[in-house]
């Protein structure tokens, strides 16, 4: 019992720091603890917690376990979906497509046994009918496929239901919007996100794909803990992993970007407040406001949006993502609130998720 007091008293006074003057500090105290005490326990060997309120953006971040520090560059898994998405849609500001183009108008050879139907709103809301993962992902990632070498194949994947009549989360049709972006901008996802996102936010901790890091710069996965597209449980997966120099290199839409919390919030606050920095006020409302029919899944354009888009506790305005490599984003217009926690434990090892503990205190701190 002595060691548990000690062990608590520790832990607040690690914790003690300067907070965003409008949250409560005994909350947030509280999420710092939560990540505090898991990567003591060594269940989560990295994480990064970022907190920012207000359009003067006061923030607060901090590292922990093998972080070295918050700008620590982690996997963001499925919040790269709405990275690359936001790409994609600086080239709608520029009258390049409208979301209700067919995609064959783009890619040709999208044709036949339904896809005629398929629009490029149908691809960035989830209700385009292409599944989440290809039948043939595993061999894909073993034989070092190339993006386009996916893009092939998701292309002549069938649909498994008619475009619009229903809600599935689907990978694959993210990466068809990204391969529209690079038709369109002549440049490829890697290099137009970049440019169109990370350059023109200063996200100089961000890079889809290696860009101009190493692989020694980011945290690991612990990949034990893996999803099954990802190679989790098949010990001949070090080749093609989360952790592989070939997935790292990749950089794919639908999980491929690397990114530090910092960067992640710069990128939210854009949609939070619209200054309009990398898309019109218009398009950056677009992108958060909900594209599905009653009944279907909520979904913005590449973000997830409602209450269901953040922690327990959001409005319905929320919007954000989360990813399967153990992270969580997302931002709360009623509030003014950025939560960003990046883990290094994937989503699918423990429930309740300590990101999602944490993200939880951060949503109470700012009620």
């Amino acid at each position: 019992m002595k060691r548990r007091v000690f062990l608590q008293a520790g832990l607040a006074a690690s914790l003690a720091t300067p907070l965003v003057a409008a949250l409560r500090r005994d909350r947030l105290d509280q999420a710092f603890e939560v990540l505090a005490r898991a990567t003591a326990e060594r269940r989560v060997t990295a994480a990064v917690l970022h907190v920012a309120q207000g359009r003067n953006r006061e923030s607060v971040s901090r590292a922990f376990g093998q972080a070295a520090d918050e700008h620590a560059m982690f996997l963001l898994g499925s919040i790269s979906k709405p990275i690359a998405m936001t790409a994609l849609m600086t080239l709608f500001d520029k009258g390049a497509f409208r979301l209700d183009d067919p995609v064959r108008k783009f890619l040709p050879k999208f044709t036949g046994d339904g896809r005629e139907a398929v629009t490029m709103r149908h691809l960035l809301s989830h209700v385009c009918g292409l599944p989440d993962q290809l039948a043939e992902n595993d061999a894909l990632r073993k034989a070092y496929a190339s993006l386009s070498e996916f893009v092939e194949h998701a292309t002549r994947t069938p649909l498994q239901f008619a475009a619009g009549t229903k809600y599935q989360y689907s990978s694959m049709g993210i990466l068809l919007a990204a391969r529209v972006a690079e038709v369109l901008s002549g440049s490829n996802i890697l290099t137009l996100v970049d440019r169109a996102v990370f350059q023109r936010l200063d996200m100089k901790r961000s890079a889809q794909g290696l860009g101009r890091f190493k692989l020694e710069d980011f945290v690991p996965v612990q990949t034990e803990f893996a999803a099954v597209e990802a190679g989790g449980g098949d010990p001949n997966a070090k080749n093609w992993d989360w952790n592989s120099p070939y997935w790292r290199k990749l950089g794919a839409p639908w999980g491929g970007t690397h990114a530090s919390a910092p960067d992640i919030a710069r990128w939210l606050g854009e949609f939070l407040f619209q200054n309009g920095a990398i898309l019109k006020p218009e398009t950056a409302r677009l992108m958060t406001t909900n594209h599905n029919p009653p009944g279907q899944t909520p979904r913005g354009l590449g973000l997830n949006v409602g209450q269901g888009a953040g922690s327990t506790g959001c409005s319905e305005k929320t919007f954000g993502h989360t990813g399967s490599t153990g992270t969580i984003a997302w931002a709360d217009p009623a509030t003014e609130t950025i939560c960003v926690v990046l883990t290094s434990l994937p989503a699918r090892a423990v429930k309740p998720h300590p990101r999602d503990l944490a993200a939880e205190h951060v949503t109470a701190a700012a009620r």
